[in-house]
């Protein structure tokens, strides 16, 4: 072979080796643009493994000053197609934040702060969230920072920075105790290596503390008031009675009981026949109202002898106390100032008779 024909040979095989690499090039370089053009996807910002962590914040719900800390996890939502107002903002905020302290409430509740590692997915947290729901006789409720910037309940669909896990730490029999809480924290350090959080424990002594002090409360503000109508004659036929009571806005209870509903969804007060189901006859009711968990401005003592006196006129009853003596108007309007009061007591301990708070403790 010539020295020119090995000179064109090699010069053939320079030129190829030099478009294969051309062609790579242009190859990376349409890659690359590909990839840039979807990182702005929701999914790979939260995959990221290698960022910074997210700085720590403590919980809190002033919800106003809530995204300080959290721009490096933030995911910026997209546009709607239509503008919302200012207004509606604040107001999707202020319900988010009364949702999220209705569910996760620092007066009633022992407050645990769970760090994730990573921006997280509703949709994974809560069948591993559904695991721990009580402990004892005590509910467990779970609030998030969404990655608007507001703390809400984890639901499908959100993305969460922070979780924040509250154990109720009293009801109307028990507080919170010491095996409950030592239950509380080895299934919930289990349930935060599932989902890659880190919580942080508050001390069991002070919380058991605060868990006694809240159930004394309870227990001193379980207040119950009946009011009883006693037949002037011959017993009533029960079926009779309920028609009776049916009328008179009564709503029937699979127990036997009757409840008065108080127009929003809620017992304003609840009548007993005191007589087992099934019997054919009573000639003694009695009507009872639950004073901390119905709000004053419902006036629920005040509806309760209104209601007393009109089933007393119309089934020839007379109103009487539990020692079987009649009920005069100066006893009653005693009975109401202490209503009252019992109302202030409640509001100036922030837990309005009525409220949510209310509610949750003495359900």
């Amino acid at each position: 072979m010539t020295d020119l024909q090995m000179s064109l040979i090699g010069g053939a095989v320079v030129f190829v080796g030099a478009v294969f690499v051309y062609n790579k090039w242009q190859e990376h370089k349409a890659r690359r643009s590909v990839e840039r053009a979807f990182s702005s996807e929701h999914d790979d910002v939260l995959m990221r493994s290698g960022d910074a962590p997210v700085p720590r914040q403590e919980p809190s719900f002033d919800l106003g000053a809530g995204s300080g800390g959290d721009s490096a996890a933030r995911v910026e939502p997209e546009l709607p197609d239509t503008v919302i107002g200012a207004d509606d903002v604040e107001e999707r905020a202020n319900a988010a934040a009364e949702q999220a302290t209705s569910l996760v409430d620092p007066l009633i509740d022992c407050l645990i702060p769970l760090a994730l590692e990573i921006a997280v997915r509703g949709d994974k947290l809560i069948p591993a969230l559904h695991t721990l729901r009580h402990v004892g006789n005590k509910p467990i409720h779970y609030i998030g920072l969404a990655v608007s910037g507001d703390w809400e309940p984890i639901s499908h669909g959100g993305v969460y920075t922070k979780l924040q896990a509250g154990v109720q730490m009293a009801s109307r029999t028990t507080a919170l105790n010491e095996l409950e809480y030592s239950e509380l924290v080895t299934r919930l350090r289990t349930l935060a290596d599932e989902i890659g959080a880190e919580p942080e424990i508050p001390d069991m002594i002070e919380v058991m503390g605060e868990a006694k002090n809240l159930h004394r409360f309870v227990a001193g503000h379980d207040a119950q008031l009946g009011v009883n109508l006693m037949s002037n004659g011959a017993p009533w036929a029960i079926s009779t009675l309920i028609g009776a009571l049916e009328k008179q806005g009564f709503d029937v209870r699979p127990d036997g009981r009757f409840a008065m509903p108080d127009g929003d969804g809620g017992v304003l007060f609840t009548l007993s026949t005191n007589v087992t189901l099934g019997a054919d006859t009573t000639s003694h009711l009695t009507l009872l109202l639950d004073v901390p968990v119905v709000a004053p401005a419902r006036d629920g003592f005040g509806s309760m002898v209104a209601c007393a006196r009109t089933l007393g006129a119309r089934l020839d009853a007379t109103l009487v106390d539990d020692s079987s003596q009649p009920l005069m108007d100066e006893t009653l309007a005693e009975i109401n100032g202490q209503v009252l009061e019992f109302y202030e007591e409640m509001a100036a301990a922030d837990i309005p008779a009525g409220s949510t708070r209310a509610l949750r403790l003495f359900s």
